[in-house]
């Protein structure tokens, strides 16, 4: 005995009524239950769907999908700075490299020439900053209004234009030069400050730019469904 397409969506509307946003995650537990409906009423064909369902349900205890919810979300951000460190990783590599090393000189090379002029230094974080959150905002909106169009949400999606794991990280060379002090610094200093910029900097192109650019090959690799859906 096979569920009908009537069943199926009383499936995603059960799913989402239990506080299950995401149309993948969706897709992943009506399936689970689906399978689960039929085992039973293999067993025992006299159970209705809503018996069947509700016994199915108390098998993922008090908190329902939650706990569900919660790990494919870990299990999605870690892949995401995964993601971010892959790409990151390329501008250390040939021929990539290049640009990187020439760019470093001319971070260090400023910095050395402006010093004692620590507070430019500390505007510059903080531009850098601005424009990273900034970018966040305007790409979780864009996302918003594709959501809407399409009425599904991606937790990978979201995950990819709004969230930037990793945007804590920024705030660290902030919180470094806000205790500096205009003086002669040693080469060893400026060359580690040049490094946080030129991270900082490449952070902010992957997440904003690079990683969004191949949002679709990414969705449609981590969801084959997703290239049907939209």
């Amino acid at each position: 005995m096979k569920l009908s397409k009537e069943q199926i969506q009383k499936l995603y509307t059960f799913t989402h009524q239990h506080y299950v946003e995401y149309y993948d995650l969706q897709t992943e537990l009506v399936d689970h239950l689906a399978n689960a409906i039929e085992e039973q009423w293999l067993e025992n064909p006299k159970l209705s769907f809503d018996e069947a369902l509700q016994i199915e349900f108390k098998k993922f205890g008090v908190f329902g999908f939650m706990d569900v919810v919660e790990k494919r979300q870990e299990y999605l951000i870690k892949k995401y700075n995964k993601l971010v460190l892959k790409n990151l990783k390329t501008f250390f590599t040939v021929p990539k490299i290049i640009g990187t090393i020439i760019t470093f000189a001319l971070v260090f090379a400023l910095l050395k020439f402006w010093q004692k002029d620590i507070p430019l230094l500390q505007i510059t974080f903080v531009i850098l900053t601005i424009i990273f959150f900034a970018g966040i905002l305007i790409m979780s909106r864009k996302s918003k209004k594709q959501t809407q169009l399409s009425g599904k949400k991606w937790m990978f999606k979201e995950i990819i234009f709004g969230y930037g794991s990793m945007s804590g990280l920024i705030n660290l060379p902030i919180q470094f030069t806000l205790h500096l002090k205009g003086e002669n610094y040693a080469n060893w200093f400026l060359l580690l400050v040049s490094f946080l910029i030129i991270l900082l900097v490449l952070t902010e192109y992957i997440v904003l730019i690079l990683i969004p650019s191949k949002a679709e090959e990414y969705l449609k690799e981590t969801y084959p469904e997703y290239e049907f859906s939209n």
